[in-house]
């Protein structure tokens, strides 16, 4: 991990602050109001949802989410959700601090892997979480109903 000269504090983000969250998530996709978001975070967080949180000072930089999941293939593990840091403090070690901690939390509740989905477009978040040996298993798809 990159040295920080700062010092931040990474923790989960409360669930009443969960408005908080939404500048950052715009980051990945504006064309979500606020209000869409909103909802559906406070119902993400009534269905295990947790999301990591960077703080400088009261400024939330970075956030994570979190799902702790069962699957057959790879037993329990988290997947992470919309990992995001501000472009401001990109490259400054915010996002290894932050990814330290959520696998701590991970660990300490027995999960045995982190999964992930990166959006194609996103070379530069693929090469990151593929250095941080995360291996491309196939593609993530939907289907709007």
């Amino acid at each position: 991990m990159k040295s920080t000269a700062k010092k931040y504090e990474v923790k989960f983000v409360p669930e009443e602050s969960c408005h908080s969250i939404i500048p950052l998530l715009q980051e990945l996709d504006s064309s979500i109001s606020d209000e869409i978001l909103s909802e559906r975070l406070k119902e993400m967080f009534n269905h295990n949802y947790k999301c990591a949180g960077v703080y400088d000072g009261d400024e939330l930089i970075a956030i994570a989410g979190v799902w702790v999941l069962y699957k057959y293939y790879i037993g329990k593990h988290i997947e992470l959700d919309d990992v995001v840091v501000k472009p401001a403090y990109r490259s400054e070690g915010v996002g290894a601090l932050m990814m330290d901690f959520v696998y701590e939390y991970a660990r300490s509740i027995d999960c045995v892997a982190a999964e992930l989905n990166s959006y194609i477009k996103s070379e530069r978040a693929t090469a990151y979480w593929e250095k941080n040996g995360f291996e491309k298993l196939g593609y993530h798809m939907r289907k709007m109903l």
